[in-house]
């Protein structure tokens, strides 16, 4: 007797064409990932135009491509799940039109996906026996949440950023030393050559209590540095505007993390308010995961991390979702739509 539940997964919310087949929310069989950073790289961000385009170029390659990886036909398929939102909406399109094919043409479910809350499941792949409700600290190119996973598909916002997010400021901070795309993995490694304490950007908490972010001020400041020390003709160390301002932006994230673990319950409990989960692009950096770790360990927080490879946009977090999702609503219909914007 064959008890598998297979998922084709489908993501294309932005530049990076993938998918993947799991079985059922948690086994990963194959996780296809075909990158157009190289494209984009030489026009400083992404394209949504090109990224459009590419992702219908490759669309139907990277598919198949998972299914040979994971050794299964499409007859084996027991639903297709793809990110409908939130992203690039030309390239949500491509992904929502491809899987709508393949489910009218093989007759199998299908099922849309926020894009967060595949993020917030790649810790279910990382961490087999993790079950919610958990905090979960989002950080990627368009989201920086707080937010309180009270099941598989219920998620309640305790926190969201005011302008940027932080993945955004990354960006943006990359493009004014110099450094291009993509901003935050260069920022990363250039900082390990600086020195963190050498220029202070101010911390911007915003009102006592509060755990929204805002991470545009500090973007600004950055700016203003560079502007100012090259009128006055000094040079500019990089290294030391990478570090100072990672370090910032690091210290406001965990500082606002523990402070929400902590305000949901004392540190002597041991319910699910002592442990945070951290999901998104941002989670890869290596500053962010140093700070996490120091500051759980000291708090006595419980710290879930995602495996390198499932903190960047990938379809197995996108899979495991949609079996979740798939289990408590069952399908959508063929009137699925993409959505450019799409909230927890």
């Amino acid at each position: 007797m064959n008890d598998r539940f297979l998922t084709l997964a489908i993501e294309s919310s932005c530049d990076e064409t993938a998918a993947a087949v799991l079985d059922g929310g948690r086994q990963v069989l194959s996780n296809v990932i075909s990158s157009q950073i190289a494209i984009h790289e030489a026009y400083g961000g992404v394209v949504p135009e090109i990224a459009s385009r590419k992702h219908l170029e490759n669309m139907n390659p990277v598919v198949q491509c998972a299914l040979d990886e994971a050794g299964v036909t499409w007859k084996d398929i027991d639903l297709i799940g793809v990110t409908h939102g939130p992203g690039l909406i030309g390239a949500l399109v491509i992904g929502v039109a491809a899987a709508k094919g393949y489910s009218l043409a093989g007759n199998i479910p299908l099922i849309g996906v926020n894009h967060m809350y595949g993020h917030v499941s790649s810790n279910f792949i990382t961490y087999p026996d993790l079950e919610p409700p958990f905090l979960c600290l989002v950080v990627s190119g368009g989201h920086t949440n707080i937010v309180e996973v009270e099941g598989y598909t219920k998620i309640k916002v305790l926190g969201s950023t005011r302008d940027d997010a932080v993945g955004e400021a990354y960006d943006k901070v990359a493009r004014v030393i110099g450094l291009g795309y993509p901003g935050g993995p260069k920022i990363d490694k250039l900082a390990k050559e600086g020195n963190p304490e050498a220029i202070h950007f101010k911390r911007v908490y915003l009102e006592k209590e509060s755990f929204d972010f805002s991470f545009s001020g500090i973007k600004t400041a950055v700016l203003n540095y560079v502007n100012s020390e090259r009128q006055a003709g000094r040079e500019i160390k990089t290294a030391d505007v990478a570090a100072g301002f990672q370090e910032a932006v690091v210290e406001v994230l965990v500082t606002k993390s523990v402070e929400a673990v902590n305000r949901y319950s004392s540190k002597d409990d041991n319910s699910f308010n002592r442990r945070l989960v951290v999901a998104g692009g941002v989670a890869a950096n290596s500053r962010l995961r140093e700070a996490l770790v120091e500051a759980c360990d000291r708090e006595k927080i419980k710290l879930y991390l995602p495996e390198m490879g499932l903190c960047t946009d990938n379809a197995a977090m996108i899979g495991s979702a949609a079996y979740y999702k798939y289990k408590e609503y069952g399908p959508d219909d063929l009137s699925l739509d993409a959505y450019a914007d799409l909230s927890f």
